[in-house]
């Protein structure tokens, strides 16, 4: 009979290589909580800057998930140009959310990840879940746009104030000035121009 290799814990060798499975634990850090980081910013700072952008991350994500189902539901005339408009955008919100969640675990913070979570914070409405004429569904797009731009604006005003550098940085550099290109995109495809004879 072939005797099985141990390691020193007296675990086979195969042992070792078999998964371990259904493992349990308390959370690690609670959501809303901050552990302080070294980065010369206050705790107080920190968690008011975590609140604001988990709150912008939930938006993110409702707004990049609006254009996917945009993307994949949207018919017509313009199917075309805003189908692959619409898949751009996604790509770029996608890297919004990500740059925010980052922020906010350099913060110390939790940030927020899954969607019935996100559905309780995101203060954009909830499209249905059928198809929507076009017109409908940019305006969806236009209005979700102006709540993170009107929020983004008050939260980098309010992060310059608490000297929260990098938090502003990121609102205006990426946040702001992303979403605003986006609705110039979005918001030309509802301009009512003549296609063939001026007026």
């Amino acid at each position: 009979m072939k005797r099985k290799s141990r390691n020193g814990n007296g675990n086979s060798i195969v042992d070792r290589a078999r998964p371990i499975l259904n493992q349990k634990a308390h959370e690690t850090q609670p959501y809303g909580k901050v552990v302080h980081m070294p980065i010369a910013l206050s705790e107080r700072t920190c968690a008011k800057s975590v609140d604001n952008l988990n709150q912008l991350l939930a938006d993110s994500m409702t707004l990049r998930d609006m254009y996917k189902k945009h993307h994949w539901q949207v018919s017509g005339a313009t199917f075309y140009q805003l189908h692959l408009l619409f898949d751009k955008h996604f790509g770029e919100q996608v890297e919004i959310v990500d740059a925010i969640a980052e922020r906010i675990q350099t913060l110390g913070g939790v940030s927020i990840a899954m969607a019935p979570d996100v559905a309780e914070t995101t203060l954009i409405p909830r499209p249905p879940r059928g198809r929507e004429e076009v017109p409908v569904q940019i305006s969806r797009l236009l209005h979700a746009h102006e709540v993170i731009l009107e929020e983004a604006r008050t939260m980098a005003r309010q992060a310059a104030t608490d000297g929260d550098d990098g938090t502003n940085d990121l609102i205006v550099s990426e946040v702001i000035r992303a979403n605003e290109m986006q609705v110039w995109f979005v918001a030309e495809h509802v301009v009512e121009t003549p296609l063939v004879r001026a007026r």
